[in-house]
């Protein structure tokens, strides 16, 4: 999608605090954070949002699920750490671009304030 700002990060278009990248993937650090450890993890390939996630592109979701172990170890968040998708305007998604918030770095009350 040529206006869509996760797209442009991904393809180095924009600048981003690279945490991970590979591929398939981007994980970077969210410009807003609302823990001390605020990341937000992307697929490379434009997917609008968790609605749109079908048998053909849903290995993706499978595969930042399997990086974010990873991630955590290298964030230092080995007491635990929240994975958050928002999709659509009455979920809070901001962007139009499926991506996941990987925050840690302190207790995450439930439910969210």
């Amino acid at each position: 999608m040529d206006d869509c700002i996760f797209c442009k990060i991904a393809h180095g278009e924009i600048p981003s605090k690279k945490v991970y990248e590979d591929d398939k993937i981007l994980a970077f650090y969210d410009l807003d954070p609302k823990a001390p450890v605020h990341v937000l993890i992307i697929p490379k390939e434009h997917i609008s949002s968790a609605w749109d996630i079908t048998e053909e592109n849903s290995d993706i979701v499978a595969y930042i699920f399997q990086k974010a172990p990873q991630l955590a170890k290298e964030l230092a968040l080995e007491g635990g750490f929240r994975l958050v998708n928002n999709c659509g305007d009455n979920g809070g998604q901001t962007v139009k671009h499926l991506h996941f918030h990987m925050l840690g770095g302190r207790f995450m009350a439930w439910p969210p304030g």
